[in-house]
């Protein structure tokens, strides 16, 4: 309403703006998967527009201020009085000689062409946080497009992280495969797994079976907001031979006579306490 009484009945002025903001520009930057565990530091190339070196903004030939425009006396609006059988209206219009702008570019900047504003291309230190996943984003305040008589804009990076041979991330988590063979998984054995931080020994117990899961505390990804770092998940994979010697084919069938055929409704009991030590992480 007060916008109605304004553009009829006049409104004492222009009115105020808020400060004038540069555009925000984004980019990307790729990372290895040890490069977003850890954090690091990367150069990104954003072209912007900045402000012109020879006039300052003021987009007049030596930095000169613009004169005030004759028309407006600075406003930038006009007033037009209409009589009407109802009385006098008044109607506040942007100025048409300056645009609404209030000042006039009477001596044009020859390097910017009275833009005020050319383009340039920067390169950009940003500063990878540990922690960070694919898809995030990070905002680098006030390395956007800068505007004259304003504050600039915001550079937005958003992260690509390249995929792992054999670790897979899901939040704080690193989930490993790790390959057995059949004697390693009935025996037990010490092996080496590898983690972001470097290789560990891990301890197989006898009996070990396919898809059973260990936990290596504290080889997981950091938390990007400073909390605790979490875990890496070991699931056994078990590898059966495709390709065997005569010698081992012997040997497996007089193992095959000592052992007993495991029972169908004990293979799933197992099974199903398996899946309950897995959710308890135990």
């Amino acid at each position: 309403f007060s916008d109605i009484f304004e553009t009829f009945f006049g409104g004492g002025g222009r009115r105020s703006r808020g400060p004038v903001r540069g555009a925000d520009l984004e980019t990307s930057v790729e990372l290895t998967f040890e490069e977003a565990i850890f954090g690091t530091e990367k150069e990104v190339e954003v072209t912007r527009l900045e402000l012109c070196d020879d006039c300052r903004g003021t987009r007049m030939r030596g930095g000169k201020q613009p004169p005030v425009c004759p028309v407006c006396g600075g406003s930038g609006e006009v007033r037009r009085v209409q009589h009407t059988i109802l009385g006098q209206f008044v109607t506040a219009m942007p100025c048409d000689n300056c645009g609404g702008e209030g000042r006039v570019i009477s001596d044009p900047c020859p390097t910017c062409r009275g833009r005020g504003r050319v383009a340039k291309t920067r390169t950009i230190a940003v500063t990878i946080p540990a922690g960070v996943d694919s898809d995030s984003t990070l905002r680098l305040t006030g390395q956007g497009e800068h505007v004259p008589n304003g504050t600039p804009g915001n550079l937005y990076v958003r992260i690509r992280v390249q995929p792992h041979p054999y670790f897979v991330r899901q939040g704080k988590q690193i989930h490993l495969d790790l390959p057995l063979n059949m004697a390693q998984a009935a025996l037990g054995a010490e092996v080496e797994v590898p983690t972001v931080d470097g290789p560990v020994e891990l301890k197989i117990p006898p009996g070990t079976q396919p898809g059973q899961q260990f936990r290596l505390r504290g080889k997981g990804v950091p938390d990007v907001r400073g909390g605790a770092r979490g875990d890496q998940i070991v699931t056994v994979r078990v590898v059966i031979p495709t390709e065997i010697t005569p010698e081992q084919r012997e040997l497996l069938r007089k193992l095959a006579e000592t052992l007993t055929t495991p029972d169908l409704e004990d293979g799933n009991r197992r099974g199903f306490f398996g899946k309950i030590k897995d959710a308890l992480g135990v």
